[in-house]
């Protein structure tokens, strides 16, 4: 495989709360960490968190560390599942908009896919940006700042964004090349 270990030694948090999108953390985790790269689960609280699978709860997942715990300086890229709930619950935790306003500000890598680039808006990182999303978030996304198009897959500076798990393959190929990559340098937004 092409990737395979171009992510040794990288770190990822894997952001995320109860009602995740469960394949958009497993194929993205089983990607990354294919590639040699680490995934930590990460979680306003500890313990474990379900997972909405399509149309119904679907697994739980444990949480590597609880969000009060965890420093983002200690992880090289973010992981941002979506779902419905996922997002718009973490969108109201000010220490997970503060998490993901790390990873902009240290201009690292960020990954998000479907619904989770409401949590963008939250942290206030879209303005000026182009990317993609479910199509249901493009007005909330346009009313940000952001330019938003209909695409598989977007990579804009450290960020790559995707609309759905129908675009996980092209999702995954974009999110490793961008950690393996590491900083981005002159990024405008």
């Amino acid at each position: 495989m092409e990737n395979q270990q171009n992510l040794a030694g990288k770190k990822i948090a894997a952001l995320m709360t109860e009602g995740f999108e469960q394949v958009e953390l497993t194929k993205p985790q089983q990607a990354f960490e294919d590639a040699g790269a680490t995934v930590h689960i990460i979680a306003p609280k500890g313990g474990q968190i379900k997972a909405w699978d399509e149309t119904e709860w679907g697994e739980t997942f444990d949480v590597d560390l609880p969000l009060a715990g965890a420093d983002p300086a200690s992880y090289d890229a973010l992981l941002l599942p979506g779902g419905v709930l996922n997002p718009d619950k973490l969108r109201t935790e000010p220490q997970a908009v503060k998490f993901i306003q790390h990873f902009f500000d240290q201009q690292k890598p960020v990954a998000a896919i479907c619904h989770a680039p409401t949590m963008l808006i939250e942290a206030d990182v879209v303005d000026g940006r182009t990317l993609t999303s479910y199509p249901s978030i493009q007005t909330d996304l346009k009313n940000a700042g952001a330019t938003w198009v209909n695409q598989e897959v977007v990579v804009d500076g450290n960020l790559v964004t995707s609309r759905n798990p129908d675009d996980i393959p092209a999702f995954n190929r974009e999110a490793i090349k961008l950690i393996s990559e590491g900083v981005k340098a002159n990024q405008t937004a």
